[in-house]
């Protein structure tokens, strides 16, 4: 049917899954007891479903043992492990709601979720990288070098009683992984069993915060049917089956992970193979090779890093068929390049946003290649969505450009205890106003123009980053580009391209520019070149064009100019 106004439902031969997380693991270890659930590459692990639900019943029977009622929180700060995934489902079974903290958080940040979701309990690695979670922690409750495990007592976080440290810790005040899981001896299979049948569909289950660019983020509170539903559609959109092994490179914290990547899996009697404990290129595709994956994930910057690696074509891909490239626009020359030189040839686009679970459009196998290069698909099953208008709040007709809501299942309960930033996200008819410009077609493919707030105005030219960047990915030497908006005192605001180039190749300000005049309006020519080795990104691989405009507009000299 051909669309007249920018307004489309997500029809399917599939209804939603009308189950709690926990009693749809039972269902899948029942039916897929012998099939491999994980594979940890990093920690060489290898569970069966059978033997993933052993661990996972005996820690919801831990957390039962410990004192954990339902609805109560626990926090987990870790990058990926298998750990991280028995937590995701004990927590599940048990009724207790997962707080899912980013591992780049410092002890600020940290301070903030831990007070803002009311923690119980936090589950941690104690040290990633250059972050030492566990003396982080210890600095915000030092009260824990001199208590027993499980009865800390701290002015500042009153609700926080319980810290679990997935390896051993020397502070006697957190628990090691093994001596709290010996806590489910305290409780019975028949606990569990009433944990479970006390436990409804659209109880919370999930808080997870969202990154915002300015002041601190705000917790989308999920339940079990917005993530279970979600993670089995974007599945069921790649045509997943209990043959399909998946890698995944992207963080477990985020939805991409613990969502569409984990749940994905579950739903359909998959493997989920972790590679690493965060992303190394190298890590992924030597993880495809040994695997022998049907499936990758990733954001449009880890996929280029995989594809620029010296030594891409030693490694053996042929057993990939699908994946899922989301997070970010994603350049058309990267998105062909994984088709060919990957072997995913049936590889989609995914868009959405932590607060609608998060995927709302994707495309499909037997889209036309130009929709699956151009655009993020059409809409999901049983999802609604429509672009305004974002000044009269009126539909748009087919082609232009306005903001992009979604409606449906998949529409986040409410941010955590913030009923105001609540009401300001979701509308009186139940509509999630995304913030993002976007366009749809006759067809009811969608273009995600950008963020709102992204959109730079010169001289009263509005003018949208991603348009640009795309364009300055055609030349055959600039491997990444990034653009953003900076302040000037003339025009309001001027273009600046954040520039990495391929290889060892050598371009001067002058050649970028000269590559752009006569090809784009005069006015998206960037006025400013910034060659760099990397772009400031969230952990999830986002960029922060905010950070981009911070460091450009210090750099420069520039100063910000009042508005009314």
């Amino acid at each position: 049917m051909t669309l007249a106004v920018s307004y489309a439902s997500g029809a399917s031969d599939k209804p939603l899954l009308g189950s709690t997380i926990g009693e749809f693991f039972d269902h899948t270890v029942k039916h897929h007891a012998d099939r491999e659930a994980i594979v940890s590459i990093h920690q060489q692990v290898r569970l069966t479903y059978r033997q993933l639900a052993k661990r996972v019943d005996n820690l919801a029977k831990a957390f039962i043992g410990a004192g954990f009622k339902k609805g109560d929180r626990i926090g987990i700060w870790s990058p990926n492990n298998v750990e991280w995934l028995i937590t995701q489902y004990a927590t599940a079974k048990a009724g207790l709601i997962l707080v899912t903290i980013n591992p780049a958080y410092r002890s600020h940040e940290l301070a903030y979720v831990l007070k803002q979701s009311g923690c119980k309990g936090l589950v941690l690695q104690n040290q990633f990288k250059s972050s030492n979670y566990e003396q982080m922690l210890c600095e915000l409750c030092p009260e824990l070098r001199n208590v027993k495990p499980g009865q800390l007592v701290s002015n500042d976080y009153e609700q926080l009683t319980t810290i679990i440290s997935i390896t051993k810790s020397a502070v006697t005040g957190i628990y090691s992984w093994d001596d709290f899981n010996h806590l489910a001896t305290e409780s019975s299979d028949e606990l569990l069993d009433a944990r479970l049948s006390d436990q409804d569909m659209d109880d919370p289950i999930n808080i997870q915060y969202t990154s915002g660019t300015t002041g601190f983020p705000k917790g989308a509170t999920l339940s079990h049917h917005n993530i279970l539903n979600n993670g089995y559609f974007v599945a069921e959109t790649m045509n997943f089956d209990a043959s399909d092994r998946l890698v995944v490179p992207v963080p477990l914290y985020h939805c991409f992970g613990m969502v569409m990547a984990n749940l994905g899996c579950l739903t359909h009697g998959a493997c989920a193979i972790y590679p690493s404990e965060a992303f190394e290129p190298e890590a992924v595709l030597d993880a495809v090779q040994k695997e022998k994956a049907t499936a990758l994930y990733g954001v449009p910057t880890m996929f280029i890093a995989e594809l620029a690696l010296p030594n891409f074509s030693n490694y053996d891909l042929k057993t990939l068929r699908t994946g899922i490239m989301a997070g970010a626009p994603c350049p058309v020359d990267t998105m062909t390049q994984v088709n060919e030189k990957m072997n995913m040839t049936e590889v989609e686009i995914a868009y959405g946003m932590t607060e609608t679970s998060p995927v709302s459009f994707q495309t499909r196998v037997d889209s036309p290649l130009e929709k699956r290069v151009s655009t993020v698909g059409s809409v999901h099953p049983h999802v609604e969505v429509k672009i305004i208008n974002p000044d009269t709040s009126k539909l748009c007709n087919v082609g232009e450009m306005g903001e992009l809501c979604t409606r449906g299942y998949s529409v986040m309960l409410g941010y955590w205890e913030n009923p105001e930033a609540t009401s300001l996200a979701i509308d009186d008819c139940g509509w999630m106003h995304t913030g993002d410009t976007a366009v749809m077609d006759a067809d009811g493919y969608v273009n995600i123009v950008g963020r709102i707030k992204d959109m730079v105005v010169r001289g009263g030219e509005n003018i949208y980053p991603r348009e640009i960047e795309e364009y300055l990915m055609t030349h055959a030497n600039i491997e990444d580009v990034q653009v953003t908006g900076v302040p000037d005192e003339k025009y309001g605001e001027e273009i600046i391209a954040w520039v990495r180039l391929s290889g060892q190749s050598h371009l001067s300000e002058k050649d970028i520019i000269d590559f752009c005049k006569g090809k784009i309006a005069h006015y998206k020519v960037p006025r400013y070149i910034r060659f760099c080795n990397e772009f400031p990104m969230t952990v999830t691989g986002k960029v922060q064009k905010y950070k981009m405009r911070e460091i450009s507009t210090k750099e420069l000299n520039l100063q910000e100019q009042e508005t009314a």
